[in-house]
């Protein structure tokens, strides 16, 4: 299952660049099909947000390696995922005895490069493959990322901490974490993507059933309410397995 990967950054004004001022990172992982939003990783910069990012997707379904993922040319990414899935190569006896861990033959990771003009203009699309053949890359996750673009600005119409030149940066870390958290259970549960709407036969009030991502990745078999999200209590990891 190929995901798509974003990152953006949010800048508190005028505020030193401590462990918990200064400007962060945030980066998300989305399932192509679904448009799940399926971890999320803040940090000071984009690779240790997405460490975060893959030791949580680690403990959600990929425990051995990640998953396809395209992403735009933004740079990190690939170290966070040899930090979390990387191996070190077994020692042959001869030479230097390996330390650093290296990636997997069979991943796959597609950067899509904007390529702009003196003035900022949009000119083309790079292609760059860090990981894995590039016909087989391009096959499987496209040579589109419009989807993540689009997260990026839905994501900026949710949460108001993440809007530029406003009043509503995050003065505390954990108030700018706990928002990210509510942004994305309100995306993926409550509101329905237009995207993932499915054609309704033989009724002639609606032409088409609504869906959040959470439906389409088969993990909720209804759009919820904010009321049903603030007062549903999830049942511990211990007892779900």
């Amino acid at each position: 299952m190929p995901y798509g990967l974003t990152s953006g950054t949010k800048e508190k004004k005028n505020y030193p660049e401590t462990a918990a001022s200064g400007q962060f990172w945030r980066s998300t992982l989305l399932d192509m099909d679904s448009r799940l939003r399926v971890a999320r990783g803040i940090a000071k910069d984009e690779t240790q947000a997405s460490i975060e990012v893959f030791r949580t997707l680690k403990q959600r379904g990929h425990p051995d390696g990640p998953p396809p993922t395209i992403s735009d040319g933004w740079g990190g990414i690939d170290e966070a995922m040899v930090a979390v899935y990387g191996c070190v190569p077994e020692y042959s006896g001869q030479g230097r005895r390996p330390t650093r861990k290296k990636p997997g033959s069979d991943w796959m990771y597609l950067q899509m490069v904007k390529q702009r003009n003196e003035r900022g203009r949009f000119q083309g699309i790079k292609l760059r493959v860090l990981f894995g053949t590039k016909s087989e890359v391009i096959a499987l996750l496209g040579i589109s990322t419009a989807y993540i673009e689009r997260s990026q600005l839905t994501s900026r119409l949710f949460n108001g901490r993440q809007v530029r030149k406003t009043l509503a940066f995050s003065k505390a870390l954990p108030a700018y974490k706990h928002s990210a958290i509510w942004e994305d259970c309100y995306y993926n549960l409550v509101r329905p993507h237009k995207s993932l709407r499915l054609p309704v036969e033989d009724d002639s009030v609606r032409q088409w059933s609504p869906r959040t991502p959470a439906m389409a990745a088969s993990l909720t078999d209804h759009i919820w309410t904010v009321k049903e999200l603030l007062t549903t209590i999830p049942l511990p990891s211990a007892i779900n397995t």
